[in-house]
């Protein structure tokens, strides 16, 4: 066996369900579940569509590189979203969620063998970062959020010798799980020490379709062109249609960006066998050519959350995010793994510990205290949730 495989940690839902065994809820209420990210709004009627008219296309092998009309339309989608220009030739590859293509680009950039390999992973953070980083054979440096700055990552915890050694950044951008999203300076600084150091950037921008004010958030390849940087240099981005267009079923998502590693990274990826289905392309194009569907989603969560936020923000210690469709909240107390137990016990709610998404790093776990709530249900359901957030928090604060 892969020795490497020994260094993985378990998965915050697997640990999570260690966690509460034991937990029952005795009251009678349905369960609710705030704890996954997984989007629950109705499929689009048109993705549904163009599956049903693709059927044929199972009965050919896919190429790896995907065909040339899903890559002209990622390249279209990425024209009018962020004003950037790629190559659908050379820049642009369709990968089966960005889940996948996070983890596999590590084994693509990292080369093990030079001493003390290192990626920089935010902190909290997606836990594929750090298992793609260990089975590459490298180490992680994290670098924590700042609840003072808007949950802003702080590079600054990371010293001039660990830079030297990174050959990769993790970057999550509108963020996980804290909604906040990357400003151009903080970019910029990012781009400038790349260029002193020569890691590669992987930009995961998976939850920017979902935002709250008028402008949507910013993105790697934007940020880069904003800073002439137009060639994307060492910069990868990866988006994802499951949470934009509801279909996480579908694994379909895209990397972007610097065209020397998208060349290295089509070349793993023909041997790894990761192949987009036809049908999936077919489905993909239909959902990348459509933004009224996206529009329809977003104004979804904007009012499910204008009715959540402030229900909780009465007892919690909780804002509207940037973007994103979880609420970070510090809870009173400070452990939110009994909260949490608490919370599942009495009111049958599942939110998910912070600290589970988080490493103890310079001194501290920055997810402790805190717990993330995913609001994909429909309204109605994350308002009962809610409801029964604030009853059971006012009964750990007593009678008033």
């Amino acid at each position: 066996m892969n020795p490497l495989l020994r260094r993985l940690h378990p998965y915050p839902f697997e640990r999570w369900r260690e966690l509460t065994q034991g937990v029952q809820h005795t009251g009678g209420l349905t369960p609710i579940s705030l704890g996954i990210g997984e989007p629950r709004h109705a499929t689009p009627a048109l993705i549904e569509d163009a599956f049903k008219g693709a059927m044929r296309g199972l009965a050919v092998y896919p190429p790896t590189i995907g065909e040339p009309r899903l890559r002209e339309a990622i390249a279209g989608w990425l024209q009018r979203r962020y004003g950037v220009t790629v190559n659908p030739a050379t820049q642009v590859l369709p990968v089966n969620g960005s889940r996948e293509a996070l983890f596999a680009l590590a084994q693509v950039v990292i080369d093990p063998t030079r001493d003390g390999a290192t990626v920089v992973c935010p902190n909290p953070f997606y836990q594929i970062y750090e298992g793609a980083t260990l089975l590459a054979g490298a180490r992680t440096a994290l670098a924590n959020s700042d609840a003072t700055r808007n949950f802003a990552i702080d590079w600054t915890q990371i010293d001039p010798a660990a830079w030297a050694r990174t050959q990769l950044v993790y970057v999550c951008s509108p963020g996980n799980p804290t909604g906040a999203v990357m400003p151009l300076p903080e970019w910029q600084a990012l781009f400038e020490l790349s260029d002193r150091y020569g890691f590669v950037i992987a930009s995961d921008e998976c939850y920017s379709e979902i935002y709250f004010g008028t402008e949507p958030p910013l993105g790697g390849l934007q940020a880069a062109k904003a800073l002439g940087r137009g060639d994307f240099r060492r910069l990868i981005t990866f988006t994802s249609l499951s949470k934009r267009s509801n279909v996480p079923g579908m694994r379909s998502g895209f990397v972007a960006g610097d065209a020397e590693i998208m060349k290295a990274f089509l070349l793993y990826r023909t041997y790894h066998g990761s192949a987009m289905s036809p049908v999936v392309q077919a489905a993909s194009v239909a959902a990348w050519s459509d933004e009224a569907h996206v529009q329809a989603n977003r104004a979804l969560y904007q009012t499910k959350f204008a009715h959540v936020t402030p229900l909780l923000a009465g007892v919690l210690d909780v804002r509207l995010p940037d973007a994103g469709f979880y609420l970070w909240a510090q809870v009173p107390g400070d452990d939110d793994v009994a909260y949490a137990r608490g919370l599942l016990a009495q009111y049958n709610v599942t939110v998910l510990p912070g600290s589970l998404l988080a490493r103890d790093a310079h001194g501290v776990n920055p997810g402790a205290g805190r717990v993330r709530m995913a609001l994909v249900a429909e309204t109605a359901e994350c308002l009962e949730a809610a409801q029964r957030i604030v009853h059971y928090t006012q009964s750990l604060q007593g009678p008033r």
